[in-house]
């Protein structure tokens, strides 16, 4: 264990400045690897390549440029001026509240308590309501219509990411997303613990829903109908501008960062690896440099799952929208109903 004892605005300092780089750090990163280089190579082009070595500060010439840009608030939405400039800062505060309970180590983490991941599950919701805020108060048909569309779609597909958790829930007998991490590296597949028992080999189904849930959530291709430039101009976001706009930009890519965390955390382990490897047998027995080494094994596990989300994102054409509310409700909480069953199945029986 770390035995620092520091003063409580120190502590609260370090949380903040640790939630900023949990939160920026993978949304840079998610936006340089991805949306500049991948999308780019999967196109046969290299795009950006003039800000810095290999393209390398385009990012911060972006960031450069929508700060400068001026920050238009449309004449029929002055009467509601305030709410549609704190819009965006809704949907960036609900990344804030989902990663303060994403654990990095052994004792590195912004908060611990058993409910974790149904807090986690709560808070993801509050976008929906600055989404909603954005394409009400922009008084813009299209930006209204954007808006809506979002929230039946995080409704929709609210519902088959929390039963895809279930399944781990009933499989770890916690809801604590730190016990969730000590299950998976702890636990033994047929008796054999050289791999543990991720989660992810016995609840695939789970993963694949929680996955496809997770594109939807983030409103990525091919779930993109909230923003569908060729129908909506943009959808809720067609109004903004300048800072606000960055604003959306930053926890549409953290918040994918975010997520693809919590997925980790919950089906590949998170920051640990199997306990076996070094003798350990519970929590208490890890090392304390997991606490440097665990934040870089989660950042390398989340890069991979926002990899999927990517490659999907490029790949595929959108839904139309009864296409997009047909495939939740007909097809993905019935699969996530039955996996619930089998797996409760499952766990009294072994």
């Amino acid at each position: 264990m770390v035995g620092v004892e520091l003063a409580y605005w120190a502590e609260s300092l370090l949380r903040v400045l640790g939630g900023l780089v949990a939160v920026l750090l993978p949304a840079g990163t998610v936006v340089y690897l991805f949306l500049f280089k991948m999308m780019s190579f999967m196109q046969s082009r290299l795009g950006p390549m003039e800000a810095g070595p290999y393209g390398s500060l385009q990012l911060f010439a972006e960031v450069g440029k929508w700060l400068q840009k001026e920050d238009i608030v449309p004449t029929n939405a002055q009467p509601e001026a305030r709410i549609f400039k704190i819009a965006p800062l809704v949907v960036l505060a609900s990344t804030f509240l989902l990663v303060a309970v994403v654990p990095f180590g052994p004792d590195a983490w912004f908060t611990d308590f058993d409910g974790g991941i149904f807090y986690a599950l709560a808070v993801s919701s509050v976008s929906v309501l600055g989404i909603l805020i954005a394409g009400w108060s922009s008084a813009n048909k299209y930006s209204l219509l954007g808006g809506l569309r979002a929230a039946g779609q995080l409704i929709a597909y609210e519902l088959p990411m929390v039963l895809a958790v279930i399944g781990v829930v009933i499989q770890a007998g916690t809801m604590n997303l730190q016990k969730i991490v000590v299950a998976q590296n702890a636990g033994e597949i047929f008796g054999w613990d050289g791999l543990g028992n991720p989660f992810l080999l016995t609840q695939f189904v789970g993963f694949l829903i929680f996955m496809i849930a997770v594109q939807a959530e983030l409103t990525q291709t091919p779930f993109d109908m909230p923003i569908a430039e060729s129908e909506l101009v943009s959808g809720y976001m067609t109004e903004y501008s300048g800072f606000r706009f960055l604003i959306f930009f930053i926890g549409e890519f953290a918040t994918a960062g975010v997520f693809s965390m919590i997925a980790s955390v919950l089906f590949l382990g998170g920051w640990g690896v199997p306990f076996a490897w070094f003798g350990w047998t519970a929590i208490d027995d890890v090392d304390n440099w997991m606490n440097v080494v665990g934040p870089l094994i989660l950042f390398t596990k989340m890069i991979i799952v926002v990899f999927f989300v990517m490659w999907v994102r490029f790949s595929y054409p959108r839904f139309r929208e009864d296409q997009l509310q047909r495939f939740a409700w007909k097809v993905l909480i019935p699969i996530s109903l039955a996996n619930i069953m089998v797996t409760a199945v499952l766990k009294v029986a072994f």
